[in-house]
């Protein structure tokens, strides 16, 4: 690791502008990066994990970065950080293409552990008498629905798209998970807990339910039926496509290179409040 650092380092050395960023992902891992150039900010970004250090921080959800700022503190004293950003994970398009047909299956699609709630999705399933597909690394397999080990990357939008709904019934404060977003695009409903990033992108009877009783994820079985997969995707688009999520990226590292200057006092405008108007996938 030391090597590792050390190399980063020299190659980052030989490059560097004054004005650039040094963006690191792995937390205090990554410190001594950061450390080797006082004078540069370095950005944590797509922040969903605790062991935060740097000045400037994007986190995955408000969840998580309200989790983060007062995980060590009382939460009534943590004053906020102007510089510190809420920008939501992402999906790239065509990888996750709108699929209105649906086959009579649902999907879990994750971490083989009961931390992810893979025996949630089994327990609803088994209740509600439906098939239920479970994908992901892991040794741990619940008792009802069919295990198919690990999904390749270019075969996860087939499995998406033809399900009736997929489960994240995660136990923990999830930071964001990639996976229900990418349901979302393919126009898959999403049936997850009521904690964590879910109470932020799930709106209950549009794109999927949140639920907190076996009962109630067992009436979600049927009711996601009535959902609109075409709206669920085009509103996925909206919030977490690469198209989008760019322009938040694009604003915030504008609002930063404005501390080289008159920083809070630069009465400019770096276009964050304006809504990015997008021609909608048909």
């Amino acid at each position: 690791m030391a090597d590792l650092y050390r190399n980063a380092i020299q190659t980052i050395a030989r490059h560097i502008e004054q004005k650039d960023f040094i963006c690191l992902i792995g937390g205090l891992a990554q410190k001594p990066i950061a450390d080797a150039f006082p004078e540069h900010m370095s950005v944590e970004w797509g922040i969903g994990y605790s062991g935060t250090f740097a000045k400037y921080k994007v986190f995955e959800s408000n969840t998580w970065r309200a989790a983060v700022s007062a995980q060590f503190r009382n939460a009534s004293q943590v004053d906020i950080n102007f510089y510190d950003q809420v920008i939501n994970g992402y999906y790239n398009v065509e990888n996750f293409p709108l699929q209105t047909e649906k086959q009579d299956y649902y999907l879990y699609m994750g971490r083989m552990t009961q931390r992810k709630g893979v025996d949630i999705a089994s327990q609803a399933c088994e209740a509600a008498g439906v098939k239920l597909i479970m994908a992901g690394s892991g040794d741990y397999i619940p008792p009802y629905g069919q295990y198919i080990g690990e999904v390749k990357a270019e075969d996860r939008a087939a499995l998406f798209g033809g399900a009736i709904a997929t489960f994240t019934p995660t136990i923990y404060q999830e930071p964001f998970a990639n996976v229900h977003i990418q349901s979302l695009a393919s126009g898959t409903p999403v049936i997850s807990t009521d904690h964590g990033i879910y109470t932020e992108t799930i709106r209950n009877g549009f794109n999927g339910f949140r639920c907190n009783t076996l009962a109630q994820f067992v009436e979600a079985t049927e009711l996601v039926k009535r959902l609109d997969p075409r709206k669920i995707a085009l509103d996925a688009y909206s919030k977490y496509s690469t198209d989008i999520i760019r322009y938040h990226y694009d604003a915030y590292f504008k609002r930063l290179l404005k501390l080289w200057d008159k920083g809070w006092y630069d009465l400019s405008s770096d276009n964050s409040q304006e809504i990015v108007i997008k021609k909608l996938p048909k």
